[in-house]
């Protein structure tokens, strides 16, 4: 029997929901932060600790929570922090997705097809569905979430611009391949988005509780596909699309699988808004780093991608450790896993696609096989890179449906009127 996104979300949140009378107790700062501001929100933005003070921090973390019972209290305290700083609380109500599906392309072994779905009443999450071809039987699904690119300027931009670049078209067809349902999603004010909201309103504190629902609600979109396997969930992205790939995993139990790529760090908490610009990681009565917030998925299988070129570069030292102690408290500790490239850089490059290919079909039961060559290595050649003009879901033969928010404001009132509401 399938379960709802809220019987599973009242069951991670139980502890939370036992009452507000409590949370001191439940509550913890470590020693050493930078003082907290006198007004405002309490925001950690790019490098907020040292490398050495995000270390210190995980080692007071693990002195304080040294079994699950001490962990698992603090957990549920942290998710309501999380969803409360970003905006999320309460949670927004469903509203009919009402999905706009067009222009399918049948390929060698997937297909793709070109997607809207109104998330919230007026806005649009855009992105493109692939499929797997040749497949029966239920389909795991995976969510595929893209990190930043530099802003649209010229008209060559669009091939390097978030999921239409062929590092995310490439994955995505895959993982189809490979026998899964995926759909990668535009960032706010990316791809289709633009046509909304255009490019400014990604810079805007609305990012992040848009990029967070709309997660959420493409789950339940994925899930509804006739073929899907609702117990099959996973959900990968690098930079910021990585960001977003650990909240969603610590915000929606549905997500069974993570592989956040070349964001996961316990000193950098990212330099965008759609990261950062909330107050997710400190509170009066809480505080959490990027690698605290990844062990949130925990016991579900995850996948840490790291490099030697950026904030990941500590990550087989220190972050893996904590994070094996926190599965550790679930006897899980083999569930998470890091694959280390200290000569590469931040991307999602070939090598990092091929630790995903194989940490994913692991766990999803996927066809490796199908992307293999002769000699057992990954073979993306029969992957069909597409001009960014078909993959766009608003077009001349589709366009943009006459109630569209038409700007960042607007769709800040959209969420506002369905939290406002929310049961």
């Amino acid at each position: 029997m399938k379960k709802t996104f809220a019987a599973l979300l009242f069951a991670a949140c139980a502890v939370a929901a036992c009452g507000e009378a409590s949370s001191e107790s439940r509550g913890w700062l470590p020693s050493g932060l930078p003082p907290a501001p006198s007004e405002g929100p309490a925001l950690c933005i790019r490098d907020f600790l040292a490398p050495e003070q995000g270390a210190d921090v995980l080692a007071q973390a693990v002195e304080r929570f040294p079994d699950r019972g001490a962990w698992d209290e603090y957990a549920a305290l942290v998710r309501r922090r999380i969803q409360e700083g970003a905006g999320l609380a309460p949670w927004p109500r469903r509203t009919p997705l009402s999905p706009i599906v067009h222009s399918r392309r049948e390929f060698d072994g997937y297909s793709v097809e070109n997607v809207a779905l109104e998330t919230i009443p007026g806005f649009f999450a855009t992105g493109n569905l692939y499929r797997p071809l040749g497949r029966s039987g239920p389909r795991p699904v995976v969510l595929s979430t893209h990190g930043h690119s530099r802003a649209i300027t010229k008209p060559e931009d669009w091939a390097v611009h978030g999921r239409f670049s062929a590092t995310a078209q490439t994955r995505a067809a895959a993982l189809a391949r490979m026998g899964a349902i995926v759909f990668a999603i535009d960032m706010l004010g990316y791809g289709d988005g633009i046509v909304q909201v255009g490019q400014e309103a990604h810079r805007t504190e609305l990012a992040m509780p848009v990029h967070v629902w709309n997660g959420i609600r493409a789950i339940d979109f994925l899930t509804s596909i006739e073929e899907a396997d609702t117990g099959r969930i996973a959900v990968t992205g690098e930079s910021g699309g990585g960001t977003q790939a650990f909240l969603l995993a610590a915000l929606d139990p549905r997500v069974s699988v993570s592989v956040p790529v070349v964001m996961v760090s316990s000193y950098f908490f990212g330099g965008c808004p759609c990261e950062s610009g909330r107050p997710i990681h400190r509170s009066a009565d809480h505080f959490v780093n990027n690698t605290m917030i990844a062990a949130l998925a925990a016991p579900r299988p995850q996948l840490l991608v790291s490099n030697g070129k950026d904030w990941t570069q500590r990550a087989p030292e220190v972050d893996l450790p904590f994070l094996r102690h926190v599965y550790g408290l679930y006897g899980a500790a083999g569930t998470v896993a890091n694959v280390h490239l200290p000569d590469e850089g931040h991307d999602y490059g070939p090598s990092k696609r091929a630790a995903a290919y194989r940490f994913l079909a692991a766990r999803l039961g996927l066809d490796l096989a199908s992307v293999l060559d002769d000699a057992g290595a990954v073979d993306e050649s029969t992957i069909s890179v597409q001009p960014p003009e078909r993959l766009r879901v608003f077009d001349e033969s589709h366009p943009l449906p006459v109630h569209a928010a038409g700007s960042a404001e607007a769709v800040a009132a959209g969420l506002a009127s369905i939290q406002r509401y929310a049961p």
